[in-house]
């Protein structure tokens, strides 16, 4: 329960400064920031596997917060382009 909430948390935090990033998404609420932040890490998270795996038995990748807000402002981009934000 507690990592769900941390992701919740996080998720709000990376959605969050990718909306800074990106001007132009200032009308999502708290629920779809941190859904974008969630995705974008999902999303952050792949690209950083593919380009490099974290050693064996590490918690996370060194680079999985820059990734995450990579993959949120990507995320925010292809909706922006998708619902024509």
């Amino acid at each position: 329960m507690l990592h769900l909430i941390w992701s919740i948390i996080v998720g709000f935090f990376v959605g969050w400064i990718a909306r800074a990033i990106l001007p132009g998404a200032d009308h999502m609420g708290f629920w779809m920031t941190a859904g974008v932040g969630i995705v974008g890490s999902l999303i952050g998270g792949l690209i950083g596997n593919a380009i490099s795996r974290p050693p064996p038995g590490s918690k996370f990748h060194a680079a999985g917060f820059f990734m995450s807000i990579i993959g949120a402002v990507v995320l925010l981009l292809v909706l922006r382009y998708v619902l024509k934000m």
